[in-house]
């Protein structure tokens, strides 16, 4: 069988190598990148109407009666701790809610731990049953699907719909943002709103009743969004968000230090991305955070080339410490582990998905990747 050549982009640092859907024009630039222009460069936000936005968004949020102005989702990476820094700087009285999953690193507790001195805000850790989430977890081993971080992203989603039920917030801050992640390629990740393929994936994998861990159902984001009127704002979009600036503000005021990557504040981000995407699944997904860096004017190309070729672990020790530690939090060992991860891959469209919550999704990841539709979703919901 012939092999297809690799197709690169002349603008970012995506190929179709570990990107298959992606094309490119005749200027050779990706269907990625015109993307990104066609919402952010063709039909650009003065950074008057940024303002503007961010402060009828923060006075509407300020207007809340509860104990609570919002709920912001602390993981202790860059942009929920950049968050928190500005939401001090806004006056906002936020409830930082934290989900333990049993991964965190040393170093990412100590720097909630900061985050937390710093602003003084109230700290709401949501502390998994580690015996289910790790049935759970391993469940995605076994099954050999993709995207090993759904569990982990739905629960935290969960646990931030439940308090603001509980607490009555009807604001949730994000800190999704063009800037940083826009490009995210749909062969790098699944649907993390979709509980049937969690709950497929677990029935046919796992070995226990899953207790204590906070799922979001279909019909539960309906009521909340349309009912209740929780609404999500990413409100990086609506500020001057360089990821440098960030990090040395950061650092500056609370003492944050840095993890040395994207969502490297979790032992088992860092080896799923820097380990088991690229040696079980061929992608680099350094590809794509490098590629948001580039369009968002914040990295060049050729400084993106030149960090690709660096190792995703620096440190070999490093990789062969977490391989190992991943495996025994498992209860495996090392050749029962490299065992399933040298299983055939598998679509996450085998297990059971819910359309409803694909087209919710949709829907939701449209509105917060271009800030016009976001402006008249608000104007829409909130401000007429």
């Amino acid at each position: 069988m012939e092999k297809l050549s690799i197709i690169f982009c002349k603008k970012c640092v995506l190929d179709s190598g570990d990107t298959p859907e992606l094309t490119v024009d005749g200027a050779g630039i990706c269907n990625y990148c015109r993307k990104y222009e066609k919402q952010y460069d063709e039909h650009p936000i003065s950074n008057e109407k940024k303002n503007e936005i961010l402060s009828s968004t923060l006075n509407l949020i300020k207007e809340s009666k509860g104990k609570y102005h919002c709920i912001i989702g602390l993981s202790g990476g860059v942009d929920s701790s950049y968050l928190a820094y500005l939401a001090k700087d806004w006056g906002l009285n936020v409830l930082l809610v934290h989900f333990d999953n049993g991964w965190n690193s040393e170093l990412a507790v100590d720097n909630i731990s900061r985050i937390v001195e710093y602003t003084g805000f109230d700290l709401y850790t949501e502390v998994a049953d580690w015996e289910s989430f790790k049935d759970l977890q391993l469940s995605y081993v076994k099954a050999s699907v993709l995207d090993w971080e759904v569990p982990t992203d739905h629960i935290i989603r969960a646990t931030l719909y439940k308090l603001a039920q509980k607490y009555n917030v009807k604001h949730i801050i994000s800190g999704t943002n063009h800037q940083t992640e826009f490009i995210l390629p749909v062969s790098m990740r699944y649907n993390k709103s979709d509980l049937a393929n969690i709950r497929d994936i677990h029935d046919k994998f796992g070995t226990r009743i899953i207790k204590k861990l906070n799922f979001l159902s279909s019909f539960n984001q309906w009521y909340m969004s349309k009912l209740v009127g929780v609404i999500e704002h990413p409100l990086l979009d609506f500020v001057d968000y360089d990821k440098v600036k960030a990090k040395k503000a950061i650092m500056d005021k609370m003492g944050w230090r840095d993890y040395g990557g994207k969502h490297y504040e979790s032992v088992y981000t860092r080896f799923y991305q820097g380990y088991v995407l690229p040696n079980k699944f061929g992608i680099d997904k350094r590809k794509a955070h490098l590629s948001s860096l580039i369009n968002s004017k914040q990295l060049s190309r050729q400084e993106a080339l030149e960090e690709l070729k660096k190792p995703s672990y620096p440190d070999p020790n490093l990789e062969k410490e977490d391989l190992e530690f991943v495996a025994k939090k498992f209860n495996l060992t090392i050749d029962e582990f490299m065992t399933l991860l040298k299983k055939p891959i598998v679509s996450h469209a085998s297990f059971r998905q819910d359309k409803n919550i694909t087209i919710n999704f949709f829907r939701k990841v449209e509105v917060y990747a271009n800030p016009w539709l976001y402006v008249n979703y608000i104007k829409k919901k909130f401000l007429n």
